[in-house]
């Protein structure tokens, strides 16, 4: 049974599903797809060419389906579909794609948390978590079960590998390899996000194999080239496969590691309070 506020306004021409909430002073225009079991709350706006699955929640403010924020965003934006099971918060914004032949598209499961965007033509899998007030530029891509924490701004067409964890307010304009976590303050890889990986069921060997990837890619000092080739056949099973097609198809480049050189690290003595009076005495 669909419960829908008489206050919200419903298009004819919009495909309502069969449990839906529609709450107080909601707009769901015509050429909108809402799923069997979806909850819209207050003042949610579900715009044309917006298809939304089964069992999503859509909080208070957020608008879907918005025309691309673009120069000459054109008259005939592709779709935006979104899968099922999905939290979206309070005043998100997920934008259609840019042209006809496009989409943007949101997978299943994911928390899409309070005033986060979504451009055009982004490609968002499933079991992800977008924090407050993350900024994903257009053709961006999120793999699944990545976590972007709380101000991210990520540059149009780059990509975040799944499992990776993005610190707050990273600025990434490069891609984020899977299974990394990056420091907010330096956008720099700091290691494997291994405590996610851990809650996931990741087995130690898995650990382990990610490991041994991770020493050939950032810590021995070959060439790219001989990354590339000692990934693919070094690692053709396993979740460190998943490291050679990420990189062989990346086209802006790769975020770094962040390693502090040994010549900038600056060696401080400890001088008991007893031993100080001598010790400046000393240097007098």
């Amino acid at each position: 049974m669909k419960r829908i506020h008489n206050t919200a306004v419903i298009d004819p021409e919009a495909v309502i599903g069969q449990g839906v909430e529609i709450g107080p002073f909601s707009i769901v225009e015509a050429g909108t797809v809402i799923g069997d079991g979806c909850r819209l709350a207050s003042h949610v706006v579900i715009k044309r060419g917006t298809t939304l699955g089964n069992d999503n929640e859509v909080c208070e403010g957020a608008v879907l389906g918005g025309k691309p924020q673009h120069v000459a965003p054109g008259d005939h934006s592709g779709p935006l579909i979104i899968g099922h099971g999905n939290v979206i918060r309070e005043n998100v914004t997920i934008h259609r794609a840019l042209t006809a032949s496009q989409s943007t598209v949101v997978g299943d499961q994911n928390l899409i948390m309070v005033n986060a965007h979504v451009a055009h033509d982004c490609r968002v899998g499933s079991h992800t978590i977008i924090a407050n007030n993350v900024m994903m530029a257009g053709h961006v891509t999120l793999g699944d079960y990545a976590y972007l924490s709380g101000a991210v701004g990520i540059h149009q067409f780059c990509r975040v590998g799944a499992h990776a964890m993005v610190g707050g307010q990273a600025h990434v304009t490069k891609d984020i390899p899977p299974y990394v976590t990056v420091d907010g303050m330096t956008t720099r890889v700091v290691g494997l996000n291994v405590i996610g990986l851990r809650r996931r069921g990741y087995s130690r060997e898995d650990l382990t194999q990610l490991k041994a990837a991770y020493r050939i890619i950032y810590r021995q000092g070959l060439t790219w080239a001989e990354v590339l080739d000692v990934l693919k056949h070094t690692f053709s099973s396993g979740p460190a496969s998943d490291f050679h097609p990420f990189f062989a198809h990346g086209h802006r480049g790769f975020v770094l590691e962040r390693r502090t050189p040994a010549a900038a690290l600056v060696r401080l003595s400890r001088v008991s309070m007893a031993e100080e009076p001598a010790a400046r005495r000393k240097a007098g």
